[in-house]
This record gives structure tokens, C-alpha cells and sequence, in this order.
């Protein structure tokens, strides 16, 4: 046990309570950043709603695919130990050594023993509705949640099982006991994170809508698992009540959302997308469906969501500006009749096959006592009570809230707040980091250079992912009689802990020396089949993966035969490939404990902070004279916080720490090295100075779009923005103003920037409510095309329509306009869809709701540090939802509104995810090597120097005494450009030998020898 500042002792370990994506992250990040963690999980098995999803939007990438590689990390992970089953009962303690006592409900299965066979569940007789299927199917009192499930092992439902003993029989193993009890265990830690998901509202309070008395009527959560290959119909999209598949499929938004008289008047801020998705997905499970959508707004705020909205209006789905209603049953058919208001006036009455209700979050079951045990506070709607300027603060020291428990969200914001929590518990812990901690220790390697090839096959179902198109089993036995093939099988899940087991435990027993895993992308998936093989004594890199998924299932989704045929081509090469893998040593290389970060406004600050805090110096690069960026023009939020309060606090913080070095008016003018020791050339005024560092973070944030000459802005001073406006209201400046007219996404959603800027709304609901306080008489209208307040913002929009502002939609296709009136007063028409009707509004100020746009200088640090940027120029992070904080090249990370426009609570958040995710790098100390550099033959090197220039990486120098050309391995980054570049053909990169690439070509000839 460690002692801090103060003396007190810390305890090396925190509590994650909740394994969703949420917690399974902050557990991850903890766990890699030299602390003990135990991950609390009140189900049987870890993976929360996530699991349950289909696709996500707005990359439509399969969920589990993604979630799954986290799960087994988690269970695998040294630091971080699974409690399924167990839930919190009282924290007593102080920050740093709470006493933490918990419940662990009897699963009446030793985890230890179980094998995951499933012959339990063949034998049990019992049935009882699927909650995972969300009662859709039904599943044995002896079960396993979901297949890939972790831990993979079964649990019985004591409250549907009576005393029988047909699983017990059955379980060779002899896992099953009978007389479990519950236990009360206490553990020791220095921090807590409660992250414990959501639960959807109940429609049946809404019986309008016909869900529990119409079998057609299901809920969002219900579709999603009729969509999912894994789900009750295996991802054939029927109607409950006949098997049918559906023609036409109705949408209802906001069922408990927005919903004043139901206590849910927040907005839930997934159902639109999530509604888009499953939308566009029917689509393609179904090309000849009819979909149509009604809402009030379309809610597309966050990145590429906008983007994805459209996309669904070109593939046809139909928004329906009203909401439902009544549903009822049409006669003899089981379809629904939707009444709805028309938008012209009048009712109208559609029928559909399916109705699908767009459910709102709500806060988990059990919230109250899990905040009673832990001791924080809840808000008005049952979700936690934290600080909006320094969000994930509960009301008690030490513990901290992340993901829906503060708010509905997505999953991008999900992992960010983790990340988020997971930073301030390592910043409270860190005097006794690594003081509980394990290394992960792997067996020694085998030899296998002298080895004949004994090459295995593995072939993924993934569901129906890729076995409703390829044939799977047709694959596995073609590959059977491939060369060097000794052992070929094929999985429902490839990805999934058992199978993961299993592999490794098949190149134990058949001796295997190479593997080939035909499954899902690479890119998050060929990792965890590379740790299998090093449990098993294998080295890594004779391992070569096949992208049936992406590469086969989803682009000829029409074309299975044809489809099966390729998915053979790339087996076959690939396993030609493996025959010629050879084992690659790689070498450790220290980090420099040192981070930069580049952009000193609110995002930016933050980050130095959370980093110097936890031990690691800090550079600060800020271009302008004075810190703060665009926390320097807000003068308040719009839930009342105060941002000057919060630079000043933040400036003095970062200006004081020893740990930072503030270099302001300065610029990134060169960047070298490599991950874990970057060389960055910082000019500030004529000093030129190298900077080395281990990581680095990019928060350079960005601008307010600046009108030109649009709605007579620059021509008329009664033409302003939002931020202009919110400048003269702090000031005082608004006397003798009898109406302002607000016109929302001003050079945002139009063809030259096409994404919403996301703050737009809630800026103008905020000026909006001002101007109310300083004079209620005072006119204010707003213009707009959605209003975008997502969340808890709702409650501040329906209260200033209750002050009096009155809020008018318009289209695209009919903008406003603004003119000059005789009297000098402005003009602005604009036209009413509602009232079907041309408004003409006088207005004393005109104020432009303008978007945010990218730095003009995001493209230059982009191309220094060599990361990507989106289209429309923001910095673009890994992965939309698991690494939103991380850029592709490891060591470097992202954060604010350099990554994409968010509020300032959002901007904070995503700074102290991204110094987490920086910390988990900089706590190593020491880096591997990558696996697939390039070596140079010295024999066929000419020493021309063709490779030099063209490495972007600097890792080529030519050795003017050998007359030869060599490598810099700790420089080289595996991109394969001096390869192509080198006349001689001296240049090879390991995993990409000439020899092996001529045998894949070769395979696929049909030349194996």
C-alpha cells in the first residue's frame, strides 16, 4: 500500500461497477495503466446492451465483431478480475481506501470446471422466456446468455428450476453444484467507477401504441435482435404473429422521450439514429420494404451522423413530421392502422405489417440503492448527479460516474466518460500504481524453423454474418487438401473466448506450427488470434488472417455462390502464405515518459493536467498569445455554468504545475521519431527547440463558420451570430430590442459543409432564454430545420417555449431570407410548413445560429504527425465507437473539437480520456517492436539510396563505409514503401516476402506445389 501527498495510504486498486462497453473499457484502460481492477458485472456475463445490437451506426459495423476482442481482453487481461453475478452492497472508507463490500449470487456452475460444451443445456427440460432476446425466444433454466459470451461458462435460473438434476447428469465435467450459496465478500480499493448501463422504457405505459396487445407492435430493442444474425430468426426480418416478412414498416419516435406527463421529458438522444439504422439495415435484409419514420425532429448531432440521416432519405425511408396517434389492429390481417396528424391539417390513417417503437434510456434497475451503497447523489430523473464543468464528479470524493448512469448517450460518449473516470481515479492513484499489478507472462516460444509445415484452418460463421452467404463448411473441407494442411475447423464464433481457447489448444495437441483464422477484419480481430498462439508457444507472426466478412459476405451478399468461390481464393493464398511465414523477433524500446499537447484551450488544459497530475511532464503548445481558445468568448452554458470561472481555474492550474511547460505563441513546425519517442520541432517566435516525448495530443480545437454576406450579415449591423449576441448579452448591450429573429444552421447541414454542428441549438435555447431574463416583453423566434437538444438540453428548450419563444421549422429546399424594411427594421420570411403559410417577421436583430468549422491549420498537423482527417476536415479517430480518442498510429490521440464540434462538458470529457489513453502507453515504460519491418539482403544492395527519401518514417540512411543501404528498426513502421521503391529487390518486409506474395499469386493460379 502506497502513501500520497498526504500521507495517507492508497490502495493500487479500483472497482468498475457495471461491465457494459462503458465499464469494460474504464477496466481496460485501468488495468493497462498499472493498476489492480475488479470489474463488477450484476448478470452472469459482462457485455451489457452492446452485446445485444446488431449493427452500429454510423459505420453499420457488427457489434459483437467489435465487442468482442474487449471481452476477451478483459477476461485475459492480468490486472483486471471478472465478477459476474455480484453487485454492491455499502462503500465505507476514504478516498484512496474505501472497504467495498459485495454480494456474489450463487451460480450454482464452477466457473473453473466449465467447459462451455453446453450438453447442461441439451439435457435441461425447462424453458422460460430469453431476456437477452428480449423475450422473442426462449431459453433453458440452464443457460448461457449469449454465445460469446464471457466467462464462457453456463448459469441456472434457480427461479424456474425445480428440483431436477437432468443438467447435473449430464456435465461431464462435473461443474454443476447444486448447493451453491450466495457470499459477502469485501475487498479493498482506492477508487470506484459506476457505470452500470440503462434499461428502456416500459411501452405498455403507453397503450395508445397497441405494444403488448398487438403481436406486431414490438420495440426497438426487439427489432434490433430480429435483425441480428444471432437473434431469435437468425436475422430473417418476420412478423411475430405469422412468420411473414413485413412490406412496409412504421417507426414511432420519442416513446418515453420528451415526454413531460410521463417524467421522461429528456431526450434520449440514440432513438433517432438508432430508428435510421435499423431503418436503412431492414433495408437491406428486406431490399423491396417500405419504411417509414415518424418524428418531431430528426436528431442526427454527433459525427457522421448527419451523413448517415441522409443516407437513409436516399435509400428511401420516409420522415413523417408528426407523431402517432393511436395504433389499432387492422381487422383479419394483424396489421396496424397509425392515425396522424397531417401536416397540411386533417388526420390521416396509414396501415403497415410492422410497427417498431423507438423507446427512450432510462436509468438501470437498481440505480437508487447502487447510489444509496456508493453514496452519490441522484438528479430529478434518477440518473447521477454529477458537475457539468467537471463532469464524471459524483457527490462523493473517490467515486465516479460514467455513461448513461449520467445521462443518456451513445456509445462513443460511453468511452470517452470511462476513459474519462478511468483518468481520475489513475490521477487519485497514482502514488501506488503498480504496486498490485502482474505482468502477463507467456510460455517460452517453440522452435520451429526446422519444422515441416503443419498449417491449421479455422473458419468463421460469425453468425450469419458470413455463413448466411459462404459456405462455411464447404471452405473447411476444401482446405483440408490444401498442402501442409493438418487440421482444419470452423466456429459459430472464431472471435469468442472458447474458441480463442480452442484454437490454441489445437495447435498444442497437433503439433501445429502456422494458422490461418478466416474470419472477420483484421484490424480488431487478428490481435487476439496472435496472443492465442503465443499461449500456446507460437510466435506470432506465423499467423496470417482472411477478411471473409468485409472482404466476401457483406460485398456479395446477392452472390453466395460466387461469394463461396472467393472466400476459397483467398483461403487457398493464404494458406500458400503460411507455408513460408517465418517466426519474427521483435525488440523492446524504452518511452520517453513525456507527453506534448498541442492546443491550450479548455480541451487542451485539461489534458496537460490529467497527464502532469499522474506523474508525466507535459508540454503545452498553444499558437496564440493566451491560453483558453473558444472558452475565452463563452460566457456561460446553458445549464447556468460558468466557463470564466472555469479558464481561470484551469490556467492557473496548468501555469502553476511543475509538471507543465507552457509554451504559448508557439507552432509545430517539424515532427520525427516513432511511438514512444517522438522528436517534435516547436518555433516559438525566432527559438527553434526539439521536444522529445512518448505521446502526444492533438486539441487544437476549432472556429465559428464566419457568414459571407449571408442574411445581410457584414452589409447590416442588426445582422449578427450566436457568439456575437452571447458577447453583447454578458455585456449588457441588448436595451431598446423588442425582437430578435434567430436562424438556425447558418454554414452548417449544406452542400459545402454537410455535418450539424451540434452546439448551434443549445447555444440559441441558451441566448434565447437570456434575453427572456433581462426583459420577458422582449419577441424572440427561432428559426430552425431540428432542434437539436439532446439530452437533458430538452428540458431548457421546453422551457423557453414556456417563457414565450416561439420556435418555426423550415425546409432545406425554401431558406429564409432577410431584407432591409423601409423604417430601416430587418425583414425575414420565411415559410411555415405547418401553417402552410409565407411568414413575414420584422426584427430589431437578426442573430445566425453559424457552425463550427475546422482550423485552418488541422491539415498542416495533420500532415506532420501524419494522421487523417476526415472530409470535411476534422481530425478522424480509429474507430467511431470503441476508440474515439485514439488516432490510427498508436502514441498519438485526439480530443475536443479538433475531433468533431461538441459542448465544452463534452470537450472536458474527451480531454481526460484522451490523457487515459496516453497514460496506458506511458505506464509500459517500454514498447515491442513492430513484427512486419524490412530487412535488407546486403548481398543485392547496390547502396543507390532510392529507399532514403521515400520513407516518411526516416528510418532509411544508407552506410557509406559498407556501401549499403540499412534499417533503423526502432524507426520503421512496416508501410512497405521502400519495398516498392528498391530496383534490386534487397528490400524485404517481414510477413510480405517476395516468395510468400508469389505464393498467394500462385495459389489462386491454381500452381501450389
Amino acid at each position: 500500500m502506497a502513501r500520497g501527498n498526504g500521507e495517507a495510504p492508497v490502495v493500487g486498486a479500483a472497482m468498475v461497477i457495471g461491465a457494459g462497453v462503458g465499464g469494460i473499457q474504464a477496466a481496460l484502460d485501468l488495468g493497462d495503466a498499472g493498476l489492480k481492477v475488479y470489474l463488477v458485472e450484476r448478470q452472469p456475463a459482462i457485455g451489457g446492451r452492446m452485446a445485444q445490437l446488431d449493427k452500429t451506426f454510423p459505420t453499420n459495423d457488427c457489434s459483437m465483431c467489435t465487442l468482442a476482442p474487449r471481452l476477451v481482453d478483459c477476461d485475459r487481461h492480468p490486472n483486471v478480475t471478472v465478477l459476474t453475478g455480484t453487485e454492491l452492497r455499502s462503500v465505507r472508507g476514504e478516498v484512496g481506501n474505501f472497504k467495498v463490500r459485495l454480494r456474489r449470487r450463487a451460480r450454482y456452475v464452477d466457473i473453473e470446471k466449465c467447459k462451455g460444451c453446453g450438453d447442461c443445456e441439451a439435457a435441461c427440460p425447462i424453458e422460460v422466456v430469453d431476456e437477452f432476446d428480449e423475450g422473442l425466444s426462449r431459453r433453458k433454466a440452464i443457460f448461457r446468455p449469449y454465445a460469446q459470451a464471457v466467462p464462457n461458462a453456463f448459469a441456472i435460473d434457480m427461479l424456474h428450476c425445480p428440483e431436477c438434476v437432468e443438467c447435473t447428469e449430464a456435465c461431464t465435467a462435473g461443474a454443476i453444484d447444486p448447493f451453491m450459496w450466495d457470499t459477502e465478500v469485501e475487498l479493498s480499493v482506492g477508487a470506484l467507477i459506476v457505470s452500470p448501463g440503462y434499461d428502456l422504457f416500459d411501452p405498455r405505459q403507453r397503450p395508445e401504441f397497441g405494444y403488448g396487445q398487438y403481436p406486431n407492435v414490438v420495440t426497438s430493442l426487439q427489432f434490433e435482435r430480429m435483425l441480428s444474425a444471432s437473434g431469435p430468426t437468425g436475422g430473417h426480418l418476420v412478423r411475430p404473429s405469422d412468420g411473414r416478412e413485413p412490406r412496409r414498416i412504421a417507426f414511432i419516435q420519442c416513446v418515453g422521450s420528451r415526454d413531460v406527463a410521463g417524467g421522461q421529458e429528456y431526450c434520449s438522444a440514440v432513438c433517432c439514429m438508432y430508428t435510421a439504422k435499423q431503418a436503412v439495415v431492414a433495408a437491406e435484409h428486406l431490399p423491396e420494404v417500405e419504411t417509414a419514420v415518424f418524428c418531431a425532429d430528426v436528431r442526427a448531432f454527433g459525427k457522421g451522423f448527419e451523413g448517415y440521416y441522409r443516407r437513409a432519405l436516399e435509400q428511401g425511408v420516409r420522415y413523417v413530421r408528426s407523431l402517432i396517434s393511436t395504433v389499432k389492429e387492422a381487422p383479419h390481417s394483424r396489421n396496424l392502422l397509425l392515425r396522424y396528424h397531417a401536416p397540411g391539417g386533417g388526420y390521416v390513417e396509414e396501415e403497415f405489417d410492422l410497427v417498431v417503437l423507438a423507446l427512450g434510456l432510462r436509468p438501470a434497475a437498481g440505480v437508487r440503492d447502487l447510489a444509496r451503497a456508493a453514496g452519490f447523489a441522484l438528479n430529478e430523473y434518477g440518473f447521477a448527479e454529477t458537475w457539468e464543468l467537471y463532469p464524471g464528479l459524483t457527490s462523493r470524493p473517490g467515486v465516479f460516474a460514467g455513461g448513461v448512469l449520467t445521462g443518456p448517450k451513445d456509445i462513443p460518449e460511453t468511452v470517452v466518460e470511462a476513459s474519462a473516470a478511468a483518468a481520475n481515479v489513475s490521477r487519485l492513484l497514482a502514488p501506488a500504481r503498480g504496486s498490485l499489478t502482474a505482468r502477463k507472462v507467456y510460455p517460452p516460444e517453440r522452435d520451429v524453423s526446422r519444422e515441416e509445415p503443419r498449417i491449421g484452418v479455422f473458419v468463421c460463421h460469425c453468425g450469419l454474418n458470413i455463413g448466411s452467404v459462404v459456405d462455411v463448411p464447404e471452405l473447411v473441407r476444401r482446405a483440408a487438401g490444401l498442402p501442409g494442411v493438418v487440421w482444419t475447423e470452423e466456429f459459430l464464433f472464431a472471435c469468442s473466448q472458447d474458441s480463442i481457447g480452442r484454437i490454441a489448444e489445437r495447435v498444442r495437441e497437433q503439433d501445429l506450427n502456422r494458422v490461418v483464422v478466416a474470419s472477420c477484419t483484421p484490424r480488431t480481430h487478428a490481435p487476439l488470434f496472435q496472443s492465442g498462439l503465443r499461449e500456446a508457444g507460437l510466435n506470432p507472426s506465423l499467423y496470417e488472417h482472411v477478411n471473409l466478412r468485409e472482404h466476401v459476405a457483406w460485398v456479395h451478399r446477392q452472390e453466395p455462390e460466387r461469394a463461396t468461390e472467393k472466400g476459397w481464393d483467398l483461403v487457398r493464398m493464404a494458406v500458400g502464405k503460411a507455408r513460408l511465414l517465418k517466426p519474427v523477433t521483435t525488440r523492446l524500446t524504452p518511452v520517453e515518459p513525456r507527453a506534448l499537447v498541442v492546443g491550450g484551450g479548455a480541451a487542451g488544459m485539461t489534458a496537460a493536467l490529467a497527464l502532469a497530475d499522474q506523474g508525466f511532464p507535459v508540454t503545452l503548445v498553444e499558437r496564440d498569445q493566451l491560453l483558453g481558445g473558444n472558452l475565452l468568448r463563452l460566457a456561460r452554458t446553458l445549464a447556468g455554468g460558468d466557463p470564466q470561472a472555469l479558464l481561470f481555474d484551469l490556467t492557473a492550474r496548468v501555469e502553476r504545475h511543475p509538471g507543465i511547460e507552457v509554451l504559448t505563441g508557439s507552432t509545430v513546425d517539424a515532427v520525427g521519431g516513432y511511438t514512444g519517442r517522438f522528436r517534435t520541432l516547436v518555433r516559438q517566435g525566432d527559438m527553434v527547440r526539439e521536444i522529445t516525448h512518448g505521446v502526444a495530443i492533438l486539441a487544437t480545437g476549432a472556429a465559428e463558420y464566419r457568414p459571407r454576406g449571408e442574411y445581410l450579415y457584414g452589409a447590416h449591423p442588426g445582422v449578427i451570430t450566436q457568439t456575437e449576441l452571447e458577447g453583447r448579452l454578458n455585456a449588457g448591450r441588448v436595451r431598446g430590442v423588442g425582437r430578435v429573429v434567430m436562424i438556425q444552421c447558418v454554414g452548417s447541414r449544406d452542400g459545402e459543409r454537410p455535418y450539424c454542428s451540434r452546439v448551434c441549438c443549445g447555444q440559441a435555447v441558451k441566448n434565447a432564454l437570456h434575453l427572456k431574463e433581462l426583459s420577458p416583453r422582449i419577441g424572440v423566434v427561432v428559426l430552425y430545420r431540428d432542434m437539436r437538444t439532446y439530452g437533458f438540453q430538452e428540458r431548457y428548450y421546453r422551457r423557453a417555449r414556456e417563457k414565450g419563444v416561439l420556435f418555426i421549422r423550415y425546409d432545406s429546399d425554401r431558406m429564409p431570407s432577410v431584407a432591409e424594411g423601409g423604417d430601416g427594421k430587418l425583414v425575414v420570411r420565411a415559410y411555415d410548413p405547418v401553417l402552410e403559410a409565407e411568414l413575414a417577421l420584422d426584427a430589431d436583430l437578426v442573430v445566425l445560429g453559424t457552425g463550427v468549422v475546422p482550423r485552418p491549420d488541422a491539415q498542416e498537423l495533420a500532415r506532420l504527425f501524419r494522421v487523417p482527417l476526415t472530409p470535411e476536415g476534422f481530425f478522424a479517430e480509429a474507430h467511431a465507437k470503441l476508440r474515439p480518442v485514439d488516432f490510427p498510429t498508436e502514441g498519438l490521440y485526439l480530443c475536443g473539437m479538433a475531433h468533431a464540434p461538441k459542448t465544452l462538458s463534452e470537450s472536458i470529457s474527451q480531454a481526460q480520456a484522451a490523457a487515459m489513453r496516453a497514460v496506458t502507453l506511458l505506464a509500459r515504460g517500454e514498447l515491442e517492436s513492430e513484427r512486419n519491418i524490412v530487412t535488407v539482403d546486403p548481398e543485392r544492395c547496390t547502396g543507390c539510396g532510392i529507399c532514403v527519401p521515400v520513407c516518411p518514417y526516416g528510418a532509411r540512411e544508407v552506410d557509406r563505409e559498407r556501401g549499403i543501404s540499412v534499417v533503423h528498426e526502432v524507426l520503421c513502421r512496416g508501410c512497405g514503401s521502400c519495398v516498392a521503391a528498391c530496383p534490386s529487390g534487397a528490400c524485404q518486409q517481414q510477413g510480405f516476402e517476395d516468395g510468400q506474395i508469389f505464393a498467394m499469386i500462385d495459389a489462386v493460379l491454381g500452381c501450389e506445389v
